[in-house]
Order: C-alpha cells, then sequence, then structure tokens
C-alpha cells in the first residue's frame, strides 16, 4: 500500500535551517508528481511547493520562495524540503503527498490523493 512517511522536523530558531524528508513506498515513486503542505495554527492546509516527475520542474508558494527548495531522489523514492531563513510563521505540521495524476493544478483541497503523517517545525527563538 501507499506509504508517505516524513522526517526532519524539529526545534529551529528564526534564521535558521531544517532539511524534511519523505521518504515513499508502494508505488513507483518516480511516475508521480509530489508536494509538500503545510498545517499552521489557527490556519487552513496550505500548500508549500511541488516538484514534477523528474525533478526538472518546481513551484513554490510565493511566501517562501526564494527561502525553500524542493528536491527528490527517484533512485530512492525520496523527496526533501529544504528550508532555510525559517520565520515563525513558518511553524506548522508538514506533509508530504502524491498529486493525482488528473490534477490540473497544485495547491487545491483535491490535488493530492494520499498524505504522510506529517511532521513537526517549529520556529521560535
Amino acid at each position: 500500500q501507499v506509504q508517505l512517511v516524513e522526517s526532519g522536523g524539529g526545534l529551529a530558531q528564526p534564521g535558521g535551517s531544517l532539511r524534511l524528508s519523505c521518504a515513499a513506498s508502494g508505488f513507483t515513486f518516480s511516475s508521480y508528481d509530489m508536494s509538500w503542505v503545510r498545517l499552521a495554527p489557527g490556519k487552513g492546509l496550505e500548500w508549500v511547493s511541488g516538484i514534477n516527475t523528474d525533478g526538472s520542474d518546481t513551484y513554490y508558494r510565493d511566501s517562501v520562495t526564494g527561502r525553500f527548495t524542493i528536491s527528490r531522489d527517484n533512485a530512492n523514492n525520496t523527496m526533501y524540503l529544504q528550508m532555510n531563513s525559517l520565520k515563525p510563521e513558518d511553524t506548522a505540521l508538514y506533509y508530504c503527498a502524491r498529486r493525482r495524476p488528473s490534477a490540473s493544478t497544485w495547491s487545491g483541497s483535491y490535488d493530492n490523493d494520499y498524505w504522510g503523517q506529517g511532521t513537526q517545525v517549529t520556529v521560535s527563538s
């Protein structure tokens, strides 16, 4: 069955960095676009970044552009999110998600069909 397992979250100071990982199994990872999505306290689910099947195209929400970098290693079925210059407003539960093949957008509520359990990122001094 499809499994997505995130890791790498934790506590970081403002301006600091964290690297999230998402280990995928149970499907042909290299055939699917993938995304990172986050859920912040008091906010709705927020799409953060997306990457196409071979990693040649990447997409970001405006608030993380220039600070976050998404990447993937298809040989090891793993996706990453390098987060630099972290801000308190980046505090959230971060999920990796598999993009639905039929999706026409990246940030829609129904664009993803499988999710991991999430990893908590807290940015605080």
